[in-house]
């Protein structure tokens, strides 16, 4: 007999109701909780599967695909079980694993559109992980170093800004010195993002330019980049000099043009570290590391950049970056982007105190800074590892460390987060990778700060954003905002083929 036929107590039933109530107003930790509550009554699959999508919904894959296993193990026919584990197991890129578990739930329910469109996503996938290890076996030249530009020929109809004030420009060399940095004029960087806020996309010729360029830049910075708060501030005196740190960003264009105009445009005296995820989600990411990139050729002492979990293949192919992408320019500045994206650095200092990094801290014990300097970047980051927990580990209230809640990288305890920095000389660490209610929040005795810049987080969050001043103090000045409006795009509008994933 189904364990789905099991009588269930009225109290559990009613707070699986209410789980459902909160799952759907997107209070996602308040779901869970709920279910949990249900399941201490009576265990039962529907339960654990339901919790499992509110962890999916919280980025907790690891949980998800514990609790999908407890569901099957219970009542093997339970086809939503299947559905949870295998959106969990992509979200990871586990793409034979998902594939596995779709193709269950389309042999259960072959009339399922939903689940054979999220079958096919998944064989897809394999198919390009296998070419792509077959294309990287053949050692054939990085895409930077063969594409010419110039290709694209840029005619009376482009009403967008060029480089040059004069602008077409007659040669190639004169167009790519233009690209180099510290020669971008502002005023091209300017009237683009510009563009940008009317959705206006500058020239495909002019992008491939700034790609190959960042790319060359990128890879001249260390892993590790060592940054100070400047002299001066934006008004020309010490008092106000520093470095405004933000969190993840996630295609909210129109949210980053919110801490612009609350904080200034990046400049020499008006510097930002954007620590990691840029881009998908949000359905402007395109917008968004555009401009970053287009303020950090311009002059590349105003932004700095560290790599984020989802400045990555699989990740930008689930959560619409690379859908993006392909439905505003093509797979060529994508490939472009992904070749970028890989040479990011990973971590920062600021003033020798503050270490700076997307995701937290290594599973590996007595990490040093130069352990860090030395990752060699250029490529996808592996599965297990130093470079991959800088990425994807949390905090932990608790001491010691643990599994990651997400299936990927660890969560270490206030012991761990004393130890690095007591190890390396710092005093503290910031980190992002977390939505936070207030948009940031301070644990492990004052040591660990999470900052968070995406308000209302996929428009459903109702979390705010924050960005953080550092000053010669080097004391942490948080300042907070709510999101702004922007155009009528949902997020995730390029998401191809797991654009149901969080669905329930």
């Amino acid at each position: 007999m189904s364990a789905l036929s099991s009588e269930i107590p009225a109290s559990a039933s009613a707070l699986k109701d209410q789980g459902n109530a909160a799952l759907a107003a997107s209070h996602f930790a308040e779901a869970a909780d709920l279910y949990t509550q249900a399941i201490e009554i009576h265990e039962h699959p529907v339960f654990f599967s339901n919790r499992a999508m509110a962890y999916i919904r919280m980025e907790q894959y690891g949980l998800a695909i514990v609790d999908a296993d407890s569901s099957i193990k219970m009542d093997p026919e339970y086809v939503k079980a299947y559905y949870r584990r295998g959106s969990a197991q992509f979200a990871l890129g586990k793409n034979k694993q998902a594939k596995k578990d779709f193709k269950k739930v389309c042999q259960m329910k072959p009339k399922d559109k939903d689940a054979r469109k999220k079958l096919a996503a998944c064989t897809q996938a394999v198919k390009e992980a296998l070419f792509a290890m077959a294309i990287e076996s053949e050692e054939t030249a990085p895409l930077s170093q063969t594409l010419d530009p110039m290709q694209w020929s840029i005619n009376n109809t482009y009403e967008g800004p060029h480089p040059h004030p004069s602008g077409l420009l007659d040669s190639s060399e004169q167009e790519e010195s233009m690209f180099t940095p510290g020669m971008l004029p502002l005023d091209f960087v300017m009237a683009a993002v510009q563009g940008f806020k009317e959705q206006k996309l500058i020239h495909k010729r002019y992008v491939a330019r700034l790609l190959i360029s960042c790319k060359k830049m990128f890879e001249s910075i260390c892993t590790l980049q060592d940054l100070h708060v400047p002299p001066l501030g934006p008004d020309g005196t010490p008092e106000t000099a520093r470095i405004t740190v933000c969190g993840d960003t996630h295609g909210q264009f129109y949210d980053v043009l919110n801490i612009f105009e609350l904080n200034g445009y990046p400049s020499a005296d008006n510097p930002y570290l954007f620590n990691g995820d840029f881009v998908d989600r949000g359905s402007w990411g395109l917008e968004v590391v555009l401009t970053y990139f287009l303020f950090k050729l311009a002059d590349p002492t105003s932004i700095h950049l560290t790599r984020g979990n989802h400045e990555t293949k699989n990740m930008n192919k689930i959560y619409g970056f690379e859908g993006e992408v392909k439905h505003k320019y093509d797979v060529n500045i994508f490939n472009l982007f992904l070749e970028v994206f890989s040479y990011l650095p990973l971590a920062a200092t600021i003033n020798n105190k503050v270490f700076v990094v997307h995701g937290g801290l290594s599973s590996e014990e007595n990490v040093t800074l130069d352990d860090i300097r030395n990752i060699k970047r250029g490529c996808e980051p592996p599965e297990g590892g130093l470079f991959s927990d800088l990425l994807w580990s949390d905090p932990q209230p608790f001491p010691g460390k643990a599994p990651s809640k997400r299936g990927v990288g660890y969560s270490f305890g206030p012991d761990i987060t004393a130890a690095f920095l007591d190890n390396n000389g710092l005093e503290l660490l910031v980190r992002s990778h977390e939505v936070k209610d207030e948009g940031y929040l301070v644990e492990h005795a004052s040591k660990c700060i999470t900052i968070f810049s995406a308000p209302n987080y996929c428009d459903s969050m109702g979390n705010k954003g924050a960005f953080i001043h550092f000053g010669h103090d080097m004391e942490p000045k948080f300042t907070q905002y709510e999101h702004s409006p922007h155009p009528d795009i949902r997020p995730m509008a390029y998401a191809q083929g797991m654009g149901g994933l969080m669905g329930l």
